[in-house]
């Protein structure tokens, strides 16, 4: 009788993914703690790697951005980092004197002055101290606002503006949130949809969703919809 061979297949290792540091830029991929994201000698560790073997490596899950020859790993989880001129949606949390604590996400609560929003009926002229003590009239705590960041202040602390007609108040709608790292930066966060659904997508994350004036009643059904879409995306 022939005796009958039998071979088991070996389980292969796992290798780590290897990649050209110029493909993670154009192609803004994910990586995982574990993934190399350059072998080449020429490129400097950033936040969110290490260096093993002369190889960078991700130590955090996040997207490779790369600034010259500085690699570092954007977390998909992380707190705010706002620029001048994004686009946020945030909720008063304090008003306090000729100003209007923000939150907006980020490591510090932002700013709204006083001086940086538009008085009742569009008036154009110096904010007195009426002004001042009148200001929860204009906007109190629990209040959601859409804004625009103006200037960033040395310790980190973002300074918004609603000196617009687009910003303002928020009323009648719900706010979904996201990671800001999802969120990219366009020319407009402001969307009307067909379907009767004006969409704000905040750079920080936060994404106000309320119907169109015209048609409030019949998209009552429609809001929660992309409220769950949102979600399931995020």
């Amino acid at each position: 009788m022939s005796s009958i061979e039998v071979r088991i297949p070996r389980k292969q290792r796992k290798r780590p993914v290897s990649c050209a540091a110029s493909d993670f830029l154009s192609k803004k991929k994910i990586v995982s703690p574990g993934d190399t994201i350059s072998e080449a000698s020429d490129y400097m560790r950033g936040h969110g790697t290490f260096v093993d073997d002369d190889k960078i490596v991700a130590s955090v899950t996040g997207t490779v951005e790369i600034v010259n020859k500085l690699i570092s790993v954007k977390p998909l989880k992380t707190r705010y980092n706002g620029e001048v001129g994004d686009v946020v949606v945030g909720r008063i949390k304090e008003v306090g004197q000729k100003r209007w604590k923000v939150d907006t996400f980020a490591k510090l609560d932002s700013v709204l002055m006083l001086s940086s929003v538009n008085l009742p009926g569009g008036e154009l002229r110096r904010r007195s101290v009426q002004d001042e003590l009148m200001m929860r009239d204009v906007l109190s705590e629990g209040d959601l606002i859409s804004a625009e960041v103006q200037s960033i202040f040395s310790d980190g602390c973002l300074s918004l503006h609603t000196r617009s007609q687009k910003y303002g108040k928020l009323e009648e709608g719900l706010l979904v949130q996201v990671s800001p790292s999802f969120i990219k930066r366009c020319k407009t966060h402001f969307h009307d949809l067909s379907c009767g659904v004006s969409v704000i997508i905040g750079n920080n994350g936060y994404i106000w969703i309320q119907p169109h004036e015209d048609n409030k009643v019949n998209n009552r059904t429609i809001i929660p919809e992309f409220v769950h879409a949102f979600v399931l995306l995020s």
